[in-house]
């Protein structure tokens, strides 16, 4: 974690869900809808005990079952409902969709070059470019800072959601190799000054030191 002194503005907690079958077996879920495995449930309960200090104005999730199981767990320690934002889903893989990355590269190796490339216009066939993947995400935290300006607010979102506004808060390039960890239930702020997005804190994660199979990093 990398504390930073608290602005002032809009503030986003946004958390990754819990751990999933996939997650273990490192299997590419992109929309593929995959609910919580038992150490992601262990997760959540203990993400929210954590965030029970804050005070959210609202809670936020992406309509997929993982990001929503979360996403309860939250709402129900804050006796608050969870709102629904489909453009916090994660990004759509198309045909890399229920493998993992050894498998992608042996089936599809020209597909997996741009993967690893982090080629910015390429849809995997079926799926979403990460142009247009980032420009979704973007226009969903621009529309969560228009409806609750000045707020604190939580959104249960996924990996890649996470990535591209990470990038966003930072100034780091979408085509850049991934060089940040991004931990299942870790809580991760940003706010918006008025004239762009900052990094607040990354990767809280003290609270899973119970549920995880190896030490926080």
């Amino acid at each position: 974690m990398h504390p930073f002194s608290r602005p002032t503005g809009t503030r986003i907690c946004v958390i990754r869900h819990g751990e999933t079958g996939w997650n273990v077996e490192k299997r590419i879920q992109g929309h593929t809808d995959i609910p919580l495995n038992e150490t992601g449930r262990a997760q959540a309960l203990a993400m929210a005990f954590n965030a029970a200090h804050h005070r959210f104005g609202a809670i936020y999730s992406s309509d997929l079952t993982r990001a929503l199981e979360t996403a309860r767990v939250l709402a129900q320690r804050e006796e608050m409902e969870v709102k629904y934002l489909p453009q916090l889903r994660e990004r759509h893989f198309g045909l890399f969709q229920g493998l993992t990355a050894a498998e992608g590269a042996e089936r599809y190796p020209k597909a997996y070059a741009h993967y690893v490339a982090r080629d910015l216009d390429y849809d995997f066939g079926t799926g979403e470019s990460l142009r247009s993947f980032a420009g979704r995400v973007g226009e969903a935290i621009d529309w969560l800072v228009r409806h609750h300006g000045g707020q604190t607010i939580a959104a249960v979102s996924h990996s890649g959601v996470l990535d591209v506004i990470y990038r966003k808060a930072t100034g780091r390039p979408l085509h850049t190799p991934r060089d940040f960890t991004i931990p299942n239930c870790a809580l991760n702020w940003f706010h918006f000054d008025g004239q762009g997005w900052h990094l607040e804190a990354w990767g809280d994660r003290h609270h899973l030191h119970d549920v995880l199979t190896e030490p926080p990093e």
